[in-house]
């Protein structure tokens, strides 16, 4: 049975939260009438609950969901159409998407139907993408003027590579789900009536995991993206010796002599 998972501040009027496994927070955009566009109350929830999973010793990983029609088409144009340079910055919207890039513990996409523009950039933030057969992922932000914000043209890019980033970013391109699993935008593509379970099994298993160990691979695999090969690689050896100050891996390791499963205790 699904339990509920006490998040500071009581309701979320953009989100649905729970816990649907052992270790693993689930989030569900909920505007299904504007095919969960992503106004600013919502980025706001978002950034505030995934802060609280990060915080919540019991959650191990954590998956990010919309519904089978869409994960996500977007930000909310309705908030921006008027708006001048000055009030965009001021307004901080950005910055909220490059928060959810600072969260520690691992963080999977399930992603069915549209996922556009602001709400591709916030799959794109999270460290896997499971997607549905249905899936479409695009960012159509020139047909209103403007470029993706949000990591948009350099995220696509590291993903699927220069000339196909941009197709889809010059011209409107919508990559399907295959397409994203064969350029390495997704990990796996699941029929639409599974791709949140499987989202939450593969969250169950990381959750399973030492959690140090995962909370530093996620980080140096990240670092593949921002430094040269030397740096990241002794950027991996540092964290690598790091592990060894931790219970964890005194425990895997005895573990592993002893033929039993370990007892993680995120130490």
């Amino acid at each position: 049975m699904n339990t509920t998972v006490p998040i500071p501040n009581g309701q979320y009027q953009d989100l649905l939260v729970e816990q649907p496994a052992p270790g693993v927070g689930l989030v569900r955009l909920n505007r299904p009438n504007a095919l969960n566009a992503l106004r600013s109350q919502l980025m706001e929830e978002l950034v505030t609950v995934l802060r609280h999973f990060d915080r919540d010793p019991a959650i191990g990983a954590i998956v990010i969901t919309g519904n089978e029609r869409a994960f996500s088409a977007g930000a909310d144009i309705t908030e921006m159409a008027d708006a001048t340079p000055t009030e965009m910055l001021n307004r901080g919207m950005i910055e909220r998407w490059q928060q959810v890039r600072q969260i520690r513990k691992p963080i999977i996409a399930a992603v069915s139907g549209h996922c556009l523009g602001g709400g591709c950039e916030l799959a794109m933030l999270c460290d896997m993408i499971i997607a549905s057969e249905t899936a479409k992922f695009g960012q159509p932000e020139i047909n209103i003027g403007v470029i993706p914000g949000a990591g948009g043209t350099q995220r696509l890019t590291h993903a699927v590579g220069k000339s196909l980033a941009m197709e889809v970013i010059l011209n409107d391109r919508r990559l399907t789900a295959e397409e994203a699993l064969r350029y390495g935008l997704a990990s796996r593509v699941v029929p639409v009536a599974s791709y949140l379970t499987e989202a939450i099994t593969l969250a169950t298993q990381i959750a399973a995991r030492a959690p140090l160990a995962v909370q530093l691979g996620k980080e140096a695999i990240n670092r593949a993206y921002e430094l040269s090969l030397t740096e990241a690689t002794a950027y991996e050896e540092k964290l690598f010796y790091i592990l060894f100050a931790s219970e964890d891996q005194k425990e895997g390791m005895r573990a592993f002599v002893e033929k039993r499963l370990p007892q993680w205790q995120g130490k």
